[in-house]
């Protein structure tokens, strides 16, 4: 069996954080978990399948070999056009997005299920209404996808996810080449064409499923990875100093440093590099490296980037980029008033996120002054500056310069450039053991 696995989204909806294939969490990135997963199931042969913005570094970062999608307009049938033709023809294809994370068992139930037919789709059995396309069902065969029924309407229980199984390349082939989509819907339209003709079963799959499509669905993710830590782990040149406490399922990467009366509560991940400061509490997190948790600072329930710096703040179910500073006192609020639903924005809509713990979505490159304060589920576009005391209530463009006035907040371009990350070696030098 051989793999494809489809990264050459652009991660629009990712937004205010840059290529989430290629984001930090819990020591690897999201792309690197997903080939662990696949490897853990027994798949040898990936490819990767990216475009001009993210291939190179994925190749780079995994060792696996690319196909280079250009055209991205064409989607899921784009990318498989251009893949399947450099792939062997006489050997079953695994076919798998970089959005969903399942669990290694899942790859090998769909590959399993498949060898009784044509092929087989890994489809999630669900309890309550998903807006998802769910599968038809003749028996043990599948007819058909319904792509978002009514709430009540739906054909069957199962939401295919995209693992699915090709025993034969070149059918698959033969009918995207065939089909003429008029959306994005090729691939699709292509699967209705082999369903009709050719025998393709359900893998029903009731693990864990986590579809990465918005930055806040790291906060979920991060639940899921730091479960799958059975034990401690100390990496080398690490220094703990007598009075702090590490506690639980902890992974220090090597070189971290943790100073007097810090805590760590497990299971967490504390990246290379990283110094956690007097007096701070980090708990069911994931720090990247060379961060700095200065003193007094709270992260719980968080994703943090490399080279994030904090001082006094307290950073709840967040999710932020790479080289990204908070001022002394930035508070995140991560509970609404009502202990209801959080809502974030993308695209001018909102969007409910499924949340009722949802801190910020920080962009790369952003500075924070002293005493800011976040509200739950706002985002910050990446290289934004947010001056000291600002309520931030509302979302900030990419490259902005906020300021408070009047008790509102104002936004304009920021004309201010971010320091690269390595510029801020003299802060750290001078940060005492």
């Amino acid at each position: 069996m051989q793999a494809l696995l489809l990264l050459a989204g652009r991660s629009r909806r990712f937004w205010p954080l840059n290529e989430k294939t290629l984001f930090p969490i819990c020591g690897k990135t999201l792309l690197e978990h997903q080939i662990d997963r696949l490897r853990a199931a027994g798949l040898k042969h990936i490819t990767l399948v990216g475009g001009a913005h993210n291939l190179t570094e994925a190749k780079h970062l995994t060792g696996l070999t690319g196909v280079l999608q250009k055209d991205l307009d064409l989607g899921m049938r784009g990318a498989l056009l251009v893949a399947l033709p450099k792939i062997r023809a006489d050997e079953p294809v695994l076919i798998v997005s970089g959005n969903d994370v399942v669990d290694s068992e899942a790859y090998a139930l769909v590959m399993q299920k498949a060898k009784k037919g044509d092929g087989a789709v890994l489809a999630k059995k669900m309890k309550a209404y998903f807006p998802g396309g769910y599968l038809t069902m003749k028996g043990a065969r599948i007819s058909g996808i319904v792509e978002k029924p009514k709430p009540g309407s739906e054909p069957s229980k199962l939401v295919t996810i995209v693992a699915h199984v090709h025993n034969d390349p070149r059918s698959l082939l033969a009918s995207l080449k065939h089909v003429r989509p008029k959306r994005d819907d090729g691939y699709e339209l292509a699967l209705a064409e082999l369903f009709a003709t050719k025998r393709y079963a359900a893998a029903p799959y009731e693990g864990v499923w986590r579809a990465v499509k918005y930055p806040w669905h790291m906060v979920p993710l991060l639940e899921t990875l730091l479960l799958g830590i059975e034990r401690p782990f100390v990496g080398e040149n690490v220094s703990i100093h007598p009075s702090a406490v590490v506690d639980g399922n902890v992974v220090l990467g090597d070189g971290v440093r943790i100073l007097p009366h810090a805590t760590i509560v497990g299971p967490c991940v504390i990246g290379s590099g990283t110094i956690v400061g007097n007096n701070a509490l980090v708990r069911a997190s994931s720090i990247g490296n060379n961060c700095v948790i200065g003193y007094g600072t709270e992260v719980k329930g968080s994703v943090l980037g490399h080279d994030v710096w904090t001082h006094m703040t307290y950073l709840g179910e967040s999710v932020v980029g790479n080289n990204v500073s908070f001022g002394g006192g930035c508070i995140t609020g991560n509970l609404r008033l009502d202990e209801g639903m959080i809502s974030s924005a993308f695209d001018g809509d909102r969007i409910d996120t499924g949340l009722t713990k949802l801190g910020c979505i920080v962009g790369e490159g952003c500075r924070l002054g002293i005493h800011v304060s976040l509200q739950p589920g706002v985002n910050i576009g990446a290289g934004s500056f947010v001056s000291s005391a600002v309520v931030v209530g509302t979302d900030v463009p990419d490259g902005s310069f906020v300021t408070m006035k009047g008790g509102e907040m104002h936004v304009r371009k920021n004309r201010t450039t971010t320091n690269a990350a390595s510029k801020r070696s003299n802060f750290r030098s001078a940060i005492s053991t």
